[in-house]
């Protein structure tokens, strides 16, 4: 598995990653839908934005989400040009 953009995420990621696997092979594959692993989704997506905060890249976000805004009817549009 690759590295969280933040070394203090890592574990987090590992542990998310594997609960994921496990969920998608053991479960999802054979019709159980329900999800698990949420809250380790909850802690791991935290450690992210802390990481993205402390590198300043959610400044460049902003910006990039104001010069091309991802909407989901924005996505739907393209190529139907």
């Amino acid at each position: 598995m690759s590295q969280s953009i933040g070394s203090q995420c890592n574990e987090l990621k590992k542990e998310y990653d594997e609960c994921f696997n496990k969920w998608y092979s053991e479960k999802f594959l054979k019709g159980d839908i329900r999800p698990e692993c949420e809250e380790l989704f909850k802690k791991y997506k935290d450690c992210v934005m802390n990481a993205v905060k402390q590198k300043q890249i959610d400044k460049l976000l902003v910006e990039a989400r104001k010069d091309d805004p991802f909407t989901s009817s924005n996505s739907e549009n393209k190529g139907k040009s």
